[in-house]
């Protein structure tokens, strides 16, 4: 396989190797000297905020508990609230101590992290990660101020607090807890770094940066943050969004307290992230896969750091400043604790915009469509295998209109019709009574000329939408169930399969499953959630799996989020067209290909994938004629390419930046090594 000219970004090394900076969480002591002098001279808002925060000390009594329960929604709640009370004031009171001067207030801190350091044995039910990832960070932030300025903290109480630090807070998060909503690994990786710079644990510091670029499930920044600036909890409330986009945000900001830049990775996302749901929350109605929330509508204070850190990048951030201008009359600790004193150099200075790459995909993409005078309209309750039959070698077209279809069994496709809805709103629903897996196949093996187009394939076993889409994942349900199959027995033996405008998803098996077929066309189509581990077992399950296949062109289309397969998987095929895909957040690979000849990969968007973004692997014979190029390939768990064995290939102009973690970004090998796991 030939290899050139591969254009490669990393984060930057040097930072890993540094020792850490003191204090150094939110801020650096230049970061507070400026701060202090900002307040001490009337600047505004800084003088303000300083008079608020005074204001909070109204006797603060620190209440202690040896086990804190937090149950879902604060329900039991034993200790949580003095627990969240206590870190809070703890920082309030350092930060007037460090404004001040006035030993009363470092004090009053020492007193509430001296309360809780030798009592605090654990914390438990539901929410214990939660409220310790919460609380962590905060307390290590007035730790550091104590610690490092003249405060009279002494070392045996310092040892103390790193002892709660390291046998209650530490063990509780060190797994991290991906399969909640991303707000929760947000909030521990936040908590982790401020902790691994309190201890200087480097090595503590580095897993969580990496679990913030490549965790799994929901856990990483990628995972949460999607190209078009939609978030993994847009669809669930705009409390959790905002409460996830901060914790992300507040890790950022420690990181680049410490030298490390998460704020520019990808295009600015996290910018993205904030522009998006700050411009909703302002009166937008930007678009969405799935159904934007409008419950928890109200600002939170989260938004003045990362609006003083794009804009002194200049990034420009327009949403974000406006939701910042909203409350920053009533805030505190967060206008304060956003200055720095330098930014360095200004760089991505670009607009945070959104990925076209794939965008946008599935049901609802085509915005208009020509439905001929003669087609067969079904309604909802009527029977659209009855339309096929009739329409069968024809060309006619059957239209589902909006609504949902309950097939009573699977949807046996014939030979000369084309299948279209009227996008979102029409809805395949196989009944799970009928016991049978797919809701789509091939009525025979020679069928040809089939049209599927500007619907919706439900795959789940229930049509409606949880208010947390996180808990009715596919990979929870405990079912089987999938897309289209359509299946031959002998190469090309299928033609003439087109799928356009179409949203599968929810399939515990394949999304989609194309064999021995030719000329197979996939535009424009959303394959989410499909492939778990149902039998025959994960990782041969996947959005879209092509075997047997000739003359293929999949473009345009959004593959993403398999939670045990990948994006698209092609076996035994050639003449294979994968451009202008979005491949994103898949529990495998982003593209996988085996033994296939004539396969092109470009200008695709390759993203957070849990193993490499684009393997080529060897079995027998190989992959011939390869190309894979001019593809954004970044922030996958593996390498950005990884290819054996395959021969007269070329990997070239890709763009990479974050794949794994040794800094490696493709790995081309000759060896006819073969994947065991």
């Amino acid at each position: 396989m030939t290899v050139t000219a591969a254009v490669t970004t990393v984060l930057p090394e040097t930072a890993f190797s540094q020792k850490f900076i003191h204090p150094g969480v939110n801020q650096n002591s230049k970061d507070l000297e400026q701060m202090k002098k900002m307040v001490l001279d009337g600047q505004q808002p800084y003088k303000d905020a300083f008079e608020r925060l005074k204001a909070t000390d109204t006797g603060f009594v620190v209440k202690s508990h040896t086990h804190v329960l937090r149950g879902p929604y604060g329900k039991p709640n034993i200790g949580g609230d003095d627990l969240s009370k206590g870190a809070n004031m703890a920082y309030n009171y350092a930060l007037l101590w460090y404004i001040t001067n006035d030993k009363t207030y470092a004090n009053k801190a020492i007193e509430i992290i001296n309360a809780w350091s030798p009592v605090l044995w654990d914390l438990d039910y539901n929410d214990a990660k939660l409220l310790a990832a919460w609380t962590g960070h905060i307390f290590c932030n007035a730790a550091e101020i104590l610690r490092y300025t003249n405060s009279g903290w002494q070392q045996k109480d310092i040892d103390k607090f790193t002892n709660m630090l390291m046998t209650v807070y530490y063990p509780l998060m060190r797994y991290y807890y991906p399969q909640a909503n991303g707000n929760w690994d947000g909030a521990i990786i936040h908590s982790i770094l401020a902790m691994a710079i309190f201890t200087d644990n480097r090595k503590m510091f580095d897993n969580a940066i990496d679990h913030f670029l490549h965790g799994p499930v929901n856990g990483g920044i990628l995972k949460y943050i999607y190209p078009s600036g939609q978030c993994q909890e847009t669809t669930r409330d705009q409390g959790h969004v905002q409460l996830g986009l901060g914790e992300f945000a507040g890790a950022a900001q420690i990181a680049f307290t410490q030298g490390v830049d998460l704020f520019s990775l990808a295009g600015n996302r996290i910018a993205l992230g904030y522009e998006y749901t700050a411009g909703f929350l302002s009166g937008n109605t930007p678009q969405a896969y799935g159904t934007i929330s409008e419950r928890a509508k109200n600002l939170r204070d989260d938004y003045e750091y990362v609006y003083r850190h794009y804009t002194a990048q200049g990034v420009p951030v327009p949403y974000t400043k406006r939701a910042a201008d909203s409350v920053r009359l009533k805030a505190t600790t967060s206008v304060l604790s956003s200055v720095r004193a330098s930014y360095g150099k200004q760089q991505n200075a670009a607009t945070p915009t959104p990925s076209t790459i794939g965008y946008v995909a599935g049901a609802g993409a085509t915005s208009s469509i020509n439905i001929p005078a003669n087609a067969i309209i079904v309604q909802p309750g009527e029977s659209i295998q009855k339309a096929i039959d009739e329409a069968a070698g024809t060309g006619r077209w059957i239209v589902a209109k909006a609504g949902i279809h309950k097939l009573l069994t699977t949807l046996k496709m014939k030979s000369g019709v084309t299948l279209a809805g009227e996008g979102l709103k029409t809805i395949l629903f196989l009944d799970p009574a009928s016991g049978e897996r797919e809701a789509v196949i091939n009525a025979d093996n020679n069928m040809h000329d089939v049209t599927i187009r500007d619907l919706v394939i439900e795959c789940a076993t229930k049509t409606e939408t949880h208010s947390d889409p996180n808990s009715t994942r596919s990979y929870r349900g405990g079912y089987n169930r999938g897309g289209i199959m359509f299946r031959t027995l002998t190469e090309g033996q299928m033609k003439n399969i087109n799928l356009v405008s179409l949203t599968v998803k929810n399939g515990t098996y394949n999304g989609v499953f194309i064999n021995g077929a030719s000329n197979v066309n996939v535009t424009r189509c959303d394959l989410s959630e499909n492939g778990v581990s149902v039998p025959p077992g994960q990782k041969l399950m996947h959005n879209l799996l092509i075997t047997y296949c000739t003359q293929v062109n999949v473009k345009d289309s959004r593959l993403v989020t398999s939670p045990y397969g990948s994006g698209i998987a092609l076996d035994q095929s050639s003449n294979v067209i994968v451009s202008n895909c979005e491949i994103a957040r898949n529990g495998y690979y982003g593209v996988l290909v085996t033994e296939s000849s004539n396969v092109s990969v470009t200008n695709n968007l390759v993203e957070a994938n849990d193993r490499s973004g684009v393997m080529v692997e060897f079995l027998q014979e190989g992959a011939e004629n390869m190309v894979v190029s001019n593809n954004i390939i970044h922030y996958n768990s593996g390498y950005g390419v990884e290819s054996y064995a395959a021969k007269q290939s070329k990997v070239e102009n890709n763009t990479y930046a974050g794949n794994g973690n040794n800094g490696v970004q493709q790995k081309v090998s000759n060896d006819k090594f073969i994947i065991m796991e």
